[in-house]
């Protein structure tokens, strides 16, 4: 039997649904999820094995066309998830505003020449269910033959025979390999320490509004695991202006403790024990436009 490995760029607009989609792939919570577009900022990868293949799904930022600040790592991070991969999905959901996003993704996807197929997302959205033919004619005045999947978050019966369908799919797309790229007992190779920042992160984009959770980033500076079934963390949540701090801390640090408690009880649930969660409300004017900064919180595309 002939083994295949390799990458798969999960690629669509911003809120297409990618993270939700990789959560399910791996059947853990690697990627976080908001309401909110752009939320991921970095690529994330999610490690599916089986006996014919392992895929090492990534999940991209959402697609942008600019190049100031964050938003210009955020495009590169996607552009180089399209590069690098060895294969693509085109993540498209009915709820997109404007056509031409789609066309966009789809097209996007098929000039890199790499093997792909299309995910339509949100499909259980019923008020919008006309669309998903609609989407599927679009992709077919660009290819009519590309492999097209249907899926929903809210499905529950057909949700594992989808996820199995993507996983099948991506697997036939893949190069053959000698072995696995990651242990196959793996379903990320991401570090606890970076998925708790990333955790942190979600939940003030859950507690806070308007564009302040766009301004913030979250960095782990003292990860103490000495202690028997008992981790302690100490991170910094890091503003961009100093008014933004009192908003974060809220009225009497309600706002800042309720971020804490609820991604306390969510890192507890990854490492299986109890969590000392300590966190800091930190001013650096105008971080995501000093490359310097994005660098030092790992907003950064020289990977080697």
């Amino acid at each position: 039997m002939t083994y295949k490995a390799g990458f798969v760029g999960l690629i669509g607009q911003p809120n297409a649904g990618k993270s939700t989609l990789l959560n399910h792939l791996v059947e853990d919570k690697i990627s976080i999820v908001t309401p909110k577009p752009q939320t991921t900022r970095r690529r994330v990868l999610g490690v599916v094995s089986r006996d014919q293949g392992q895929v090492v799904f990534v999940d991209s930022p959402g697609v942008l066309r600019t190049q100031k600040g964050l938003n210009a790592f955020l495009t590169k991070e996607a552009e180089d998830v399209i590069e690098s991969s060895d294969a693509l999905a085109a993540v498209v959901s009915i709820d997109e505003k404007k056509k031409d996003d789609v066309l966009k993704i789809i097209n996007l996807v098929k000039e890199s020449h790499k093997p792909w197929f299309v995910i339509i997302t949100k499909v259980d959205l019923s008020e919008k269910s006309h669309r998903v033919e609609m989407v599927k004619d679009l992709v077919r005045t660009i290819d009519p033959k590309v492999k097209i999947i249907e899926f929903s978050s809210e499905w529950k019966k057909e949700s594992k025979e989808i996820i199995q369908d993507v996983i099948q799919t991506s697997i036939s797309l893949l190069p053959e390999s000698k072995k696995p790229l990651y242990d196959v007992e793996l379903f990320t190779p991401h570090s606890v320490r970076e998925l708790v920042g990333e955790i942190v992160r979600e939940k003030c984009f859950e507690n806070l509004t308007k564009e302040l959770p766009y301004q913030i980033a979250v960095r782990v500076t003292n990860f103490d695991e000495s202690k028997k079934n008992l981790t302690s963390i100490f991170a910094d949540i890091i503003v961009s202006k100093e008014s933004h701090k009192p908003i974060v801390i809220g009225k009497g640090a309600a706002t800042v403790k309720a971020i804490g408690m609820q991604a306390r009880k969510e890192i507890e649930k990854l490492v299986g024990h109890k969590v000392f969660l300590k966190l800091d409300v930190v001013i650096r004017d105008n971080w995501f436009e000093n490359p310097r900064m994005m660098k030092d919180l790992g907003y950064h595309n020289d990977r080697k």
